[in-house]
């Protein structure tokens, strides 16, 4: 069973079983969302092949703080953060195996100084290998959030991300669905061309709820890429509405149950 977390309540993952499906745009959104609702939240950057946080938030190029052997987080719109993008530079490729990647990934979750946060959200890799465990394992998580799109494809990677967390009993909050629909800026016309219905079906077969869904957006893109996320940028937009309610049901089903992790079942041959 995973160890509680020193300066943290509650650890969240958000995870997807595919790259490409905005993952870290939703964990970045997904954190200022939280914060914004009121609770301390700091955000974790677990990809460590490919750290996009420090882009995102607005912190390329900073570094932590060292005090004693502890890492002190960067903060960025008043919340706490860490990433391998604040350690070695970002345009550096990580060119390790599996057991590497997941000893640094216990480093930045161990010798981080997290400070008296209600909220840890880890933006996971894509995938469910050895750091999807290694988060499993090492720390209690209150829940995961599923991020998929419509598309068949997505949606069994995204079972698959479900059927790991299950395996190791951590509950899966939610989905978010993202990129929904397009909306054409010049004539407002609203088109799912990456299917539709998907997100709500998966929901429905492993009986939990779809958090937000949301739409394939420039803004999305532009403000992610300047480090200002929309919902920051535009807290008063409708993307930004649907995150804060998304917010606001995970924070109201974690704080109604402990932090749990993974059990250990000793099977006689």
């Amino acid at each position: 069973m995973g160890t509680q977390l020193s300066g943290v309540e509650h650890v969240i993952a958000v995870a997807s079983g595919k790259g490409g499906v905005g993952k870290s745009t939703v964990a970045s959104n997904l954190a200022l969302a939280l914060h914004a609702e009121g609770y301390r939240v700091a955000l974790l950057d677990a990809d460590i092949y490919g750290p996009s946080l420090g882009t995102m938030m607005g912190a390329e190029g900073k570094r932590p703080e060292v005090r004693g052997d502890r890492l002190q987080p960067v903060m960025a719109h008043d919340i706490q953060c860490m990433s391998m993008s604040f350690v070695a530079s970002e345009r550096t490729p990580m060119v390790w195996r599996g057991p590497m990647a997941s000893s640094t990934l216990q480093q930045l979750l161990s010798q981080t100084e997290w400070q008296n946060r209600q909220i840890l959200v880890v933006d996971m890799p894509p995938g469910t290998g050895d750091i999807q465990l290694t988060l499993a394992q090492r720390v209690q998580l209150s829940g995961a959030v599923i991020v998929t799109t419509p598309q068949d494809i997505a949606l069994l990677d995204a079972c698959k991300g479900i059927e790991m967390f299950t395996k190791v009993q951590v509950p899966v909050l939610g989905i978010i669905e993202n990129m929904s629909t397009h909306i054409c800026s010049s004539c407002g016309h609203e088109e799912a061309v990456f299917g539709s219905g998907g997100g709500s079906r998966i929901a429905s077969e492993y009986n939990t709820r779809m958090l937000a869904q949301l739409p394939l957006s420039l803004e999305i893109r532009e403000h992610s890429d300047t480090g200002h996320p929309l919902v920051a940028a535009e807290p008063d937009g409708q993307i930004a509405s649907s995150l804060r309610s998304a917010a606001r049901e995970i924070a109201a089903m974690v704080f109604a149950r402990p932090p749990t992790g993974p059990a250990i079942n000793v099977i006689d041959d």
